[in-house]
């Protein structure tokens, strides 16, 4: 990034011993989606061009919604996501303990043919098929990298024969499968986003009270039958009873366009109480729905803007308020994250979303403790990894960075804070005595400073320009080697004194 402004206007003085605790945090903070169309095979959100990541070239308007899932302007198919490649199962393993979740939209819609019979026609009711062994690759997956699996089960007009309450036996089906086979379902979310209903993919004029009914129905099941599994709800997205009045629409404005329900009017009835909270977040619509939603988009060039940074944790204490409302101290999980429903935006697989990206991670362990699932590990736009090439992006690396630095002990650093600089404080992850900062200069401009009490270790990420589809770690691409070999994440070090960080760059200072 080119610097214009060297003169800092003041030195950010870190402290070796900060004060406050203020939690500590899931282990698993970081983890991410497989979408269920990834699993099946389907349509997705249809790539961006080179030129319209750049952004030399705009996406083409979309004005008008049908099913979205269907519509050739916006999606395309892709066949079913290989599961066993290497360089996918390694750069997973890579990123440490993390939750895997299967669901989506299209998760709503699918047959799940674990004993062949289906010839893979989907049956009356439902819209897809998944095959026994697809969901085997799914449970080996989990298994090498270590990870823990939630899913949300089926629930549209094939779950609910005559129009009656929710039949369990796909749900049953899914789970003595895979307890079968070795590998428990850990974590379990009715339906994905169930406050849009139908456009979600429930049954004709289904409605909150169903909802309510079909919830305590699984859940009860599941509860008297795989007791350690985790009830997770409501899975909601853009609920109007939880946006400030200072947003574009926590859920990217999708609610928007149909029939929706709030949180209160889906659990209020509900009988079984759940462990976690959760919901769903993006930092607005992308290009590909701007169209439809052009007040839920941001351009590109606020996307490193302090207003746009705040969406996350601004959702997160809406959402807060929910959580402590039904599910009074229990962890609240973003079982769906990124910069923009619609597949992500042009800049998503760019450097400008490592600055949302970490400043998420940061800002969310000073608001509560839970799970963060990005949408999603490796496809489309917002994938860490590249479609089909499984190749990492800038996010990949910063997350990864992450991981391997920032432990679970949050300290509070508010202070430190200013225009274009936002600083979180944890624990170190090797679990050697003292602290790791990040410091996120998000100005294109200006350099800041800060005052190192001590001698430290220091990783700059930054790029060369903005829209640069690689990234740098003091000066040195990042890339993989042979098929899925990570470089080493080599630091500086940065002697006790003032240290300057350049316009555009995140840093982590190990102390």
């Amino acid at each position: 990034m080119k610097n214009t402004n060297e003169n800092p206007r003041e030195i950010i003085p870190l402290e070796a011993h900060p004060s406050r605790l203020i939690r500590h945090v899931d282990e698993r903070l970081m983890s991410y989606n497989i979408e269920m169309t990834e699993v099946t095979g389907g349509t997705f959100w249809k790539a961006y061009t080179a030129e319209q990541i750049a952004g030399t070239a705009e996406f083409p308007a979309v004005t008008a919604f049908t099913d979205v899932t269907a519509m050739p302007e916006l999606m395309e198919y892709y066949p079913p996501i290989d599961l066993y490649n290497e360089r996918l199962r390694e750069l997973a393993k890579q990123l440490g303990p993390a939750w895997v979740r299967i669901s989506g939209t299209w998760a709503t819609k699918t047959y799940y043919d674990l004993d062949g019979t289906t010839g893979g026609k989907a049956p009356e009711g439902y819209a897809n098929v998944l095959t026994k062994e697809q969901w085997l690759g799914v449970l080996d997956f989990v298994s090498y990298v270590g990870a823990k699996l939630l899913i949300s089960v089926s629930n549209c007009a094939g779950d609910h024969p005559d129009g009656g309450p929710l039949d369990l036996t796909q749900a049953k089906k899914i789970f003595d499968f895979s307890h079968r086979h070795g590998v428990d379902i850990d974590a379990i979310e009715f339906m994905n986003e169930p406050n849009m209903m139908e456009m979600s993919g429930a049954p004709k004029g289904y409605t909150a009270a169903d909802y309510a009914r079909d919830q305590d129905i699984l859940y009860g099941w599941v509860r008297a039958n795989y007791p350690h599994c985790l009830l997770v709800g409501p899975c909601t997205t853009g609920d109007p009873s939880a946006e400030s009045g200072e947003n574009k629409g926590f859920g990217a404005g999708i609610a928007n366009l149909t029939k929706t329900c709030t949180t209160q009017e889906l659990l209020a009835g509900t009988r079984i109480p759940l462990d976690v909270f959760s919901y769903h977040y993006y930092n607005g619509v992308s290009e590909r729905i701007a169209g439809v939603m052009p007040s839920a988009h941001w351009p590109g060039q606020l996307a490193h803007s302090d207003a746009y940074l705040a969406v996350a944790p601004d959702c997160a204490r809406a959402h807060a308020a929910l959580r402590d409302q039904f599910v009074p101290g229990g962890q609240m999980w973003v079982t769906e994250s990124g910069d923009a429903g619609g597949g992500g935006d042009t800049w998503a697989s760019t450097y400008l979303d490592v600055l949302r990206t970490l400043n998420e991670l940061g800002s969310y362990g000073t608001i509560t403790d839970g799970i963060i699932f990005h949408n999603t590990l490796a496809s489309s736009d917002y994938g860490f990894l590249e479609h089909g090439t499984f190749l990492p992006r800038p996010n990949y690396f910063a997350v990864l960075l992450w991981n391997r630095l920032m432990g679970t002990a949050v300290y509070d650093c508010e202070k430190l804070n200013r225009e274009n600089v936002h600083v979180y404080c944890h624990s170190r992850r090797d679990g050697i005595p003292g602290i790791v900062y990040l410091m996120i200069n998000n100005s294109l401009t200006d350099t800041i400073a800060a005052a190192l009490p001590k001698d430290a270790l220091r990783y700059t990420l930054h790029a060369q320009t903005m829209r640069s589809s690689t990234i740098r770690l003091n000066g040195k691409e990042l890339a993989i080697s042979g098929s899925c070999s990570t470089p080493e994440l080599t630091p500086q070090l940065q002697p006790q004194g003032t240290v300057l960080l350049a316009p555009g760059s995140c840093t982590f200072l190990v102390l």
